[in-house]
């Protein structure tokens, strides 16, 4: 039992949401129940002995009923409700398809007993050689994607094997109600400074008659893209600048010149490559998408990630205005009837459009032209910093 049960604002709660599940359900409930929690199961709108299984435990368990299968993320959002509505300051999800182990119950209190605020996913070992190809494909994806909204990397971000800090999450209307629930749920509460980590869980896969998963990989593939790319939006627009502003302290400047740019276990031309192609990304007229492209690209190019999303951060929002100017003065060059901005005037939508093919042209050779200075810039400074003796009050 957790050392925190008597306050109430931290008191545990047990949620499993299940959905035909029958074959599973009842030793999942058995094996949760040992720990002496509240537990509630949800019935997504089972269609099978579900209901006369939840009746055998009698008030051992809450239950809510969803008379229609409306999806696990509603299952999980009804859950949060009525958690809070039982005052119940942390909840645990467990999968009823019988891959988790309850036992593992008692690693995810201990590690939010250590600092209740956080929220906690089961981290599965995904390399097993009984793990399906899909799961472990499908949460490398999902672990890009969240490190990319979020700035925080985390070995399993798709285990349903969680412990929710509700009383630190805020209060939230949530867009999804499937699968994908459990994306937007964990990407929200980094947003708003929740700590998300990986405990080492468990995990077993049967994919025999016993365990069935509703998981439909092309149709929830589908909605986990759609989320990302609204969240990606959110975080393109916001969350990654002002990530960024804040993480621009004396420190964390050294910090990052030390072990990104000073280090010598990486080459310089990589190091270079990375400045000049982040420079050109960022500058580059796909505004929205520069590093939805680039970062993929720059995976596939094998450049240093972290330098080339510091470097494309020369789009930020308040260089926007002077990328927009600079782009515009090239771009006189190359047309016809070059139209000219005033910075001490306001810049209309209707100025941008008339010399729209200016713009695209100028941000483009400027993109290139930032790109090459950028990576000889580097590559020479590097250089001579490679070749003097002794090592740099930055290495120290």
């Amino acid at each position: 039992m957790s050392e925190f049960s008597n306050d109430i604002s931290l008191a545990i709660c047990i949620a499993i949401p299940t959905y035909n599940n029958e074959k599973t359900l009842a030793r999942t409930i058995r094996d949760s129940l040992q720990f002496g929690y509240p537990l509630v199961v949800i019935n997504d709108g089972a269609t099978d002995s579900t209901a006369e299984i939840l009746e055998s435990f009698g008030n051992q368990i809450s239950v809510i009923t969803h008379p229609t299968n409306k999806g696990k993320g509603q299952a999980l959002r009804s859950a949060f409700k009525w958690a809070r509505a039982q005052k119940y300051g942390r909840l645990i999800s467990i999968d009823s398809d019988g891959q988790h182990f309850p036992e593992d119950i008692k690693a995810l209190v201990d590690a939010s007993d250590k600092d209740p605020s956080s929220l906690i996913i089961g981290s599965r070992n995904l390399d097993e050689d009984h793990i399906p190809g899909k799961s472990s494909f499908g949460n490398k994806f999902s672990n890009f994607w969240f490190w990319f909204e979020t700035g925080i990397k985390l070995s399993d971000t798709q285990s349903g094997f969680r412990l929710y800090p509700l009383h630190a999450m805020k209060e939230r209307s949530y867009w999804t109600t499937k699968f994908e629930f459990e994306i937007e749920v964990i990407v929200k509460a980094a947003w708003e400074g929740i700590p998300v980590v990986n405990e080492p869980i468990k995990v077993h896969y049967d994919e025999g008659k016993e365990r069935i998963s509703h998981f439909r990989p092309s149709r929830d593939f589908t909605r986990i893209s759609v989320l990302n790319t609204v969240l990606v939006t959110l975080a393109l627009l916001y969350y990654i600048p002002v990530r960024f502003l804040k993480k621009l302290t004396r420190e964390n400047i050294r910090k990052f010149i030390r072990e990104q740019l000073f280090n010598r276990e990486e080459s310089v031309f990589r190091k270079s490559s990375s400045i000049g192609f982040g420079l050109f990304m960022g500058i580059f007229p796909i505004w929205g998408y520069q590093l939805i492209v680039g970062i993929p690209t720059a995976h596939f190019l094998k450049l240093n990630k972290a330098i080339f999303i510091v470097a494309a951060n020369i789009s930020i929002p308040p260089m926007i205005p002077f990328i927009l100017y600079a782009s515009y003065r090239v771009g006189a060059n190359f047309v016809d009837d070059p139209q000219y901005l005033d910075l001490s005037n306001e810049i209309s939508l209707a100025t941008i459009h008339n010399g729209f093919v200016q713009y695209i042209v100028g941000a483009i050779v400027l993109a290139a032209i930032a790109g090459v200075i950028g990576f000889a810039v580097t590559y020479l400074g590097l250089g001579v910093y490679r070749r003097l003796k002794g090592p740099s009050r930055l290495e120290n």
